[in-house]
């Protein structure tokens, strides 16, 4: 019985992990800005920010990409987040970049984003075509020590009845990706 807690699961080591969780920025593209959703309401930072019972700040931007949105990472700042979910890579997957490229934008976003003390997060959409994201995604937050919240569209992207049109949730597919972000982050809030 003494050795039981030998095999059991620890939590993974997450940098800035530990002081409260005030001020939360959604920083990503139309996924996070909340395209489809009927209203800013129904996007899901705000369902996060009932969820979650924390201010959660929306800086996300229609057409947005991985390999632009270090530019506006300075606007994420000034929010002084306490922890910062980044959901870049479909429109860079869709305008046919190299993932190469966006994984190291994402990465350097990460680095500012903990050297500024505030937790940061990878959120990967899971989208049809994007494993290759996902894979150097999920890579890059475990060496990073950043969250990983995995396919947030999965399940969500074949069923036209949580869809907004081919490629965006509506209100109700948005529920179900500020849940799934929401148990990701959950621990750490």
């Amino acid at each position: 019985m003494g050795v039981l807690w030998w095999f059991w699961p620890t939590q993974a080591t997450v940098k800035n992990a530990g002081k409260p969780v005030q001020t939360i920025v959604a920083f990503g593209d139309s996924l996070t800005a909340g395209y489809g959703a009927g209203g800013v309401q129904n996007s899901y930072p705000a369902v996060l920010e009932r969820l979650s019972g924390k201010r959660v700040v929306n800086l996300g931007l229609n057409g947005d990409t991985a390999d632009n949105a270090p530019t506006r990472l300075p606007d994420v700042l000034a929010e002084n987040p306490d922890m910062v979910l980044i959901e870049f890579g479909a429109n860079d997957r869709i305008r046919g970049g190299s993932v190469e490229r966006a994984a190291q934008a994402v990465a350097q976003m990460v680095d500012e984003v903990q050297a500024a003390g505030a937790i940061a997060v990878v959120v990967d959409t899971g989208g049809p075509q994007m494993g290759e994201y996902t894979r150097l995604y999920k890579k890059l937050a475990k060496e990073k020590q950043a969250v990983f919240v995995p396919g947030i569209i999965r399940g969500i992207f074949n069923k036209r009845n949580l869809k907004s049109d081919m490629i965006h949730p509506n209100a109700a597919g948005y529920q179900i990706v500020a849940e799934r972000v929401y148990k990701e982050i959950k621990p750490y809030l």
